[in-house]
């Protein structure tokens, strides 16, 4: 996706401060809300890729203002929204309650409703098993298609339109791009692939980097 959520990232918010505790909790509702996206993941009530996107669906602003876990929140609340297990109203309803009590442990105002769960079980693995056998070899050159999807993708924006090389065929897996939007998981062969520094950030790339990328098929062209 583009914009503020590029998960690339972007220039110009200076360097990047690592945090030792960043993984750290921070506040008691904090695991609260990793146990209910980890729920959701296992009833199956949404996918993976389909957090990561409702997350990308934060306003810019608010993005950049929230914390990890804010984020986190915001993203399970729309998707239980979106979902038919709750409504906004409920959920400002509850949030009035907490904001009156944050000190007490009042119980839920609503009962959730249930909606159908969706058929199967949750998958542990993403890799699928397709017939068609990989376009592409380690040693084969390849570019990246200058895309720019409105909906969620995990092939950066520094990566679009770049040449590499294929460094390794990691069988087929779910497709991210489709499997965010309930599309169905459309499985694709998957490889590393390997980018020269200057082949991604020109001149200014420190010299003998490599960057791996691991991408979908559907991201790239022979070169």
């Amino acid at each position: 996706m583009d914009g503020i959520h590029d998960l690339g990232g972007m220039h110009g918010f200076g360097p990047v401060e690592a945090d030792p505790a960043e993984r750290d909790f921070h506040a008691p509702w904090e695991p609260h809300v990793v146990a209910c996206m980890e729920a959701g993941l296992a009833w199956p009530l949404f996918t993976i890729d389909e957090f990561r996107h409702s997350r990308e669906r934060l306003g810019p602003v608010r993005y950049l203002e929230a914390s990890y876990f804010e984020q986190w929140l915001d993203a399970v609340c729309r998707l239980l929204v979106e979902k038919g297990v709750v409504s906004d109203e409920e959920l400002e309803a509850r949030a009035r309650v907490l904001q009156a009590h944050p000190e007490s442990d009042a119980p839920a105002v609503v009962a959730p409703r249930e909606p159908a769960p969706r058929a199967g079980v949750a998958q542990k693995t993403f890799r699928r098993a397709v017939t068609a056998p990989p376009r592409f070899r380690p040693g084969h050159p390849v570019v990246t298609r200058n895309i720019h999807p409105a909906g969620h993708t995990r092939l950066p924006r520094y990566a679009r339109g770049k040449q590499g090389i294929i460094a390794r065929a990691q069988g087929a897996w779910v497709f991210p791009d489709t499997n965010a939007h309930g599309l169905g998981e459309a499985p694709q062969h998957l490889y590393s692939v390997r980018f020269d520094g200057a082949e991604l950030w020109g001149p200014s790339a420190e010299a003998r980097v490599a960057v791996y990328l691991d991408l979908w098929d559907g991201y790239l062209d022979p070169a």
